[in-house]
Formats: C-alpha cells, structure tokens, sequence
C-alpha cells in the first residue's frame, strides 16, 4: 500500500472513529435515563415476587453504574460505532436476565421488551431488533433455568402496573425526540448539501445553473405580467493574463473580488451569478434597457477603481439585454446579452454595451 493510500485509510478510520464517538454520545443520555426508568418498571415486579435484597442492590448498581461504564467502553474502544452495537445488545441481555427474574412478571415484562425493541428499531432497523431480542430471549432463558424459576408468566399486580407507566409513558417520547432531533440534523444538511450543489464554490454566487433557473422564473413571469427585466453579462478582459503572470491564485482572487463587488453594487432582488470562467451574469428584475445600461456602467466604474490581489487592476466589458417582445426563450435573451458583450470587446473592451431589440 502506498504512503498516500495509508494516509486516506487512516483518515478514514479516523472520521470512523469520530462518527461511533458521536453515535455514543447520542445513546449516553437515553440510556441513563432509560434505565432509572427501567429500574423503576423492574422493582414493581421484584417486589411482587419477593425478590432477596441481593438483587436489588444489583438492580440499583446496574441502573446507576452501567449506562456511565458503556460510554466508557466505547469511548476507549478503536471501533466505537461496533462497541456502541455491542452495548446495545447487552441491554437488551440485560433485560431478558431481569424479565426471568421477576417471574416473567406480565406487564413490565412486557413493557421493557417493547421499550428495548423500540430503541433498537430507531438505531439499527429489524435486524437489530431481531438480534438484540435473541439475547433477551437467550438471557431470560438461562437465568430462569438457573434459578429454577418457572416459565408461566406470574399475573401482574397493581405495583407492576403502576411501576410500569413511568418507562411506558416516558421512554417513548425520548426516543420519538431523539429520533426528531436525528431528522432535523439530517434536514438541515441535506438543505446544506442543496445549497452547496447550486452556489459557485469559488465566488460563493449561484453557479451557472442556478442562475440560468432564476432566469427562467423571472423571463416567465415578466412575459406573465408584462414587465421589465433585464440580464447582463459580465467578462473580465485580459484576465488570462493575470493568471499567467500572478498565477491562478491571484486569478481567484480577483474573481473573488468581483463578485463582492457585484453584490455590493446590486439592488436586494438582483441577482449575480457566475456564468463560467471570467464570465458574470447579472438578472435584474424590473429593469428596463435604460436602468439596466446605467447599473451596468456603475460595475463597470466599480470594478475599474477596485483593486484586487494586493494591487491588481482588471476592467470588465458588459453587455445588457432587456426583454424584448420577440424574445420567445430565455435562451435567446441571455443570448442577446451575449452579443452585446462581444460588440463590447470589439469596440475596445472596459464599456457597457446595450443589445440591439
């Protein structure tokens, strides 16, 4: 393996190991909880049963002392995320022991194997769920043999009842909360990821996409509503030449600097995109040919007494189109703005042009 390939292995087990840590910290606070409130739903059906004052000091022990251990285990671990599983499919084993040692107790019996269930739903799907149940299914069965407990299920009274509504009632809304929580996070980066896959990395404008969709919307609801609206495009001259004699980070730099020039110089509703390369596109809505010559020619005034890179000048030439009535498509728009750029550079570059209708 090669030195490069060992180093994105080891930065991937330790992006590994980071996600598992998190995994952890989500599991910590429901299992702490959860099991207090298990503890409480277990000693309804020890107490019916009578149970020796051994186990319920290991009852306490376990609901105070274990969810704190867990998190130390995974936290050590080299592979959190499969430590975290493990933990996991002990509490359940945890609960088949304490199932057989309440009698098979009816009702918190069965409240702690839906509860268990439910949280390895949320964290693992049916195949969690279905091996976490054999480890109950497998404890529950060891401890009554070993204890000569018999496997008819003792009728639940109203302490098992009542001790059973805590866990009952609250284990569900943590874990419908934990889950709530997981989606909003997963909601918000997807909303980010979009955001990301729609703006220019480089400039942070929309990216040519983008921008050609908002020119879409606003060449539909202009010809919709018979108003106004103009497109420009941008194109820095020379700017090859910069990145051949300062290189492509002063080249990005520049671009960088244009942009922040272009939202400075735009109304709140215009909206700047980059088209390509050295190539700007400006959609303002509400413009006609005459506003949007004079908004041209202040980012052109604009981009011409800024300085960029430290002290690098660049002009740009600009071409404006504004809706014309024999625009069938918004191609055609932009694409008459286009040609007005080009006019522009053939009259010498650093001025504004307007599209002929």
């Amino acid at each position: 393996m090669s030195g490069e390939s060992t180093a994105e292995a080891t930065a991937g087990a330790a992006r590994g190991a980071d996600d598992g840590r998190r995994f952890a910290r989500r599991m910590y606070a429901p299992r702490t909880i959860g099991f207090l409130l298990g503890a409480i739903c277990i000693g309804g059906g020890l107490w019916e049963v009578a149970a020796p004052w051994w186990l319920w000091a290991l009852l306490a022990v376990q609901a105070l002392a274990w969810p704190h251990l867990a998190y130390l285990l995974t936290s050590r671990s080299r592979n959190p995320y499969r430590a975290e599983l493990w933990n996991l499919t002990f509490d359940s084993t945890w609960g088949g022991a304490w199932i057989a040692a309440m009698h098979f107790n009816l009702a918190p019996a069965v409240v702690v194997m839906a509860m268990q269930a439910m949280d390895k739903a949320v964290v693992g799907g049916l195949r969690f769920v279905a091996r976490c149940l054999a480890a109950q299914v497998v404890a529950a069965l060891l401890v009554a043999l070993a204890a000569g407990i018999d496997f008819q299920a003792v009728q639940s009274g109203n302490v098992a009842r009542l001790a059973s509504v805590p866990l009952l009632f609250c284990f569900p809304i943590m874990v419908g909360l934990t889950a709530y929580n997981l989606w909003r996070r997963v909601r918000q980066q997807n909303l980010e990821l979009a955001a990301l896959s729609r703006t220019d990395g480089l400039t942070r404008l929309p990216n040519h996409t983008a921008w050609l969709e908002a020119v879409e919307r606003e060449f539909a609801r202009a010809k919709r509503e018979a108003q106004p609206a103009a497109v420009l495009m941008i194109d820095l001259d020379h700017f090859k030449s910069i990145n051949d004699a300062h290189g492509h980070p002063a080249g990005d730099e520049v671009l960088r600097g244009v942009a922040e020039v272009l939202s400075e110089a735009l109304r709140q509703h215009d909206v700047p995109g980059r088209y390509g390369g050295e190539e700007f596109g400006v959609l303002l809505p509400g413009s006609d040919a005459a506003s949007a010559e004079a908004i041209a020619e202040r980012i052109r005034k604009k981009i011409e007494w800024a300085s960029f890179a430290g002290e690098l000048k660049v002009t740009a030439s600009i071409g404006c189109a504004s809706i014309e009535a024999n625009d069938l498509f918004a191609a055609s728009w932009v694409a008459r703005a286009d040609r007005a750029l080009y006019a522009a550079k053939a009259a010498g570059r650093n001025r504004a042009t307007r599209a002929a209708a």
